[in-house]
């Protein structure tokens, strides 16, 4: 699988953290890998929607580096500016860095605020939030995801071997519990049977969006992080081929939960809102 991490042909002009440290403007830490990490994606789609141009930062390993060593320095370098170690992070001039999913949210809403993506309406608001919070904050979607991902790669890899060791890391990184882990298929199930029950309800009074009538960043959650679940076709999504095997869904209670209505959603997002094909 290592093949697959390492830094490919990027179609987006990336800069190193040292660099971009000295810059003005709007940054994003990304890392620089052919995979649709969905906490980047979502990030990426927020300010695609703002139309927020934005200089794209790298982390992560250089071709011919260790790959080990290599993402232990990326996370140096990301702490010794974030005073953290995961991406994305946006950075706004000399501002605090923004490294939370709302926070990253708000800015955007302050720097442009048309098309706005959280509701005026409180309720509605408040509804955004709590089932964004379900796909994108702790012990949500995509974290219960993760830990099966790194659940599942531990209980087939030998000691010793690199991927092991770079999934022991992650493990470390993203606070990887086993019971948590073999917890998590229902856990999601739960999550993906609350998000058809909304998309069938608004559908059904003829409604194209989770809340009300127009986009949020509810939309754009949801079809970053179902790659995690059902990736694009590779001509919309480019990502490594090894990972798209783990960016599956084996279990069957969440396959079950996985409607084709909440499918086609992704799709019809990407389609009329967001970046296709995914660029890098």
């Amino acid at each position: 699988m290592a093949e697959t991490i390492e830094l490919t042909d990027i179609e987006r002009e990336y800069v190193e953290i040292t660099k971009a440290r000295e810059m003005s403007g709007l940054r994003i830490v990304l890392g620089a890998y052919a995979i649709p990490g969905p906490w980047r994606e979502a990030c990426k789609g927020v300010f695609h929607v703002k139309g927020l141009p934005y200089t794209p930062v790298a982390t992560g390993t250089t071709p011919g580096t260790d790959l080990n060593f290599g993402m232990m320095e990326a996370d140096r370098d990301l702490i010794a500016w974030t005073g953290q170690a995961s991406a994305p992070v946006v950075v706004w001039n000399d501002e605090r860095p923004r490294i939370t999913w709302i926070d990253q949210l708000y800015l955007a809403e302050r720097l442009s605020p048309n098309p706005p993506l959280i509701p005026s309406d409180m309720d509605a608001r408040i509804l955004m939030f709590g089932l964004s919070n379900e796909i994108v904050g702790e012990h949500g979607l995509g974290w219960s995801k993760r830990l099966a991902i790194i659940h599942a790669t531990l209980a087939a890899t030998p000691p010793g071997a690199q991927e092991r060791a770079l999934f022991e890391h992650f493990a470390q990184k993203y606070g990887y519990n086993e019971a948590e882990a073999v917890a998590a298929p229902r856990h999601m199930a739960a999550i993906m049977t609350r998000l058809d029950k909304q998309l069938r309800a608004q559908q059904d009074a003829g409604k194209r969006y989770f809340i009300g009538d127009s986009l949020s960043a509810l939309d754009i959650y949801w079809a970053a992080f179902l790659a995690l679940f059902a990736p694009l076709p590779v001509e919309f999504c480019p990502m490594g081929t090894a990972f798209r095997s783990l960016y599956t869904n084996p279990d069957p209670e969440t396959q079950a939960a996985l409607s084709d209505r909440l499918v086609a959603h992704r799709d019809f997002i990407y389609r009329e809102h967001l970046e296709l094909p995914i660029v890098f």
